[in-house]
């Protein structure tokens, strides 16, 4: 009777988990499908009802007129520029960061980190106007520099990084001293080196952040030569129609880099979700 019981929990563990699983990938699966159809079969209803999710002819072309359509190249380019530009520098800023409140001592560190960290609290569209204003006054609006210098400072990545950097052995930093290293030889030589996981999980969190980045961009920039691809996509959409499988190429397009990202850094990426203990 307990081994029933058992098997009855796992089992509804398993559907309950493969249905959150599914759910997830739908919207993904509808897009590539819409992708691949032809204009007029996107919301036409045919039976059985899984045929819906199968194009009845494959459109390749909607991939080249999404790219034709708008200067999808240039997109593409700013939107590595940014998030690239803001993705090495929220790691440089973090670990600094993240360095100072966990492996030094200084009067106040706790308190500082504590507010620093409760900036997180704040939400960011009650932020962005100051900012705006801020960006204004400096004169860098449609420019790189809006669109990268204002991203570079998280506290979540010196919360993500501190978190780790406590789990190293503080033998090897004293190690460390013995030898003659300052504050800067161990944070470069010992403290990054062993903190590959936490940062590749910064890299990705920070790098799909900005790739998908909309409002901030459509707020510091006025010129086509600077948008990036998010807002590119609203190029497909107009005030009473949208080119839905020519959206839905475009976004196929956008997301793919990300994915690719993912599959090459997931083994860090959960070994460093796991050991800074972030879930979710």
């Amino acid at each position: 009777m307990k081994r029933r019981r058992e098997f009855l929990k796992k089992f509804t563990v398993y559907v309950l988990l493969s249905l959150i699983g599914v759910s997830m990938v739908l919207p993904f699966l509808w897009m590539v499908s819409t992708s691949l159809k032809e204009a007029e079969a996107v919301f036409i209803q045919v039976k059985p009802w899984w045929r819906n999710w199968i194009p009845q002819k494959i459109v390749w072309a909607n991939y080249y007129r999404a790219w034709k359509a708008v200067p999808f190249g240039r997109f593409y380019l700013n939107s590595i520029i940014v998030a690239f530009c803001v993705t090495i520098g929220v790691v440089f800023t973090s670990s600094f960061a993240a360095y100072a409140f966990s492996r030094l001592n200084f009067p106040g560190r706790d308190k500082l980190f504590f507010a620093y960290i409760a900036t997180m609290m704040i939400p960011g569209s009650v932020i962005i106007i100051p900012q705006f204003a801020l960006i204004r006054i400096m004169g860098w609006i449609d420019t790189y520099r809006a669109l990268i210098i204002p991203a570079m400072f998280t506290a979540f990545g010196t919360f993500l990084l501190r978190q780790f950097f406590m789990t190293i052995p503080k033998d090897l930093e004293d190690a460390a001293k013995i030898d003659g290293c300052g504050y800067f030889g161990i944070y470069w030589r010992i403290i990054l080196p062993l903190s590959k996981p936490a940062l590749s999980t910064l890299t990705i969190f920070t790098f799909q952040g900005n790739w998908g980045s909309f409002m901030w961009p459509l707020l510091v920039t006025n010129r086509t030569e600077l948008r990036t691809l998010p807002i590119g996509l609203e190029y497909f959409k107009s005030q009473y129609t949208t080119d839905w499988t020519l959206l839905m190429a475009g976004s196929v397009m956008v997301i793919l880099p990300i994915i690719l990202l993912f599959i090459f850094n997931q083994r860090f990426f959960v070994e460093g979700v796991k050991l800074s203990g972030i879930k979710g």
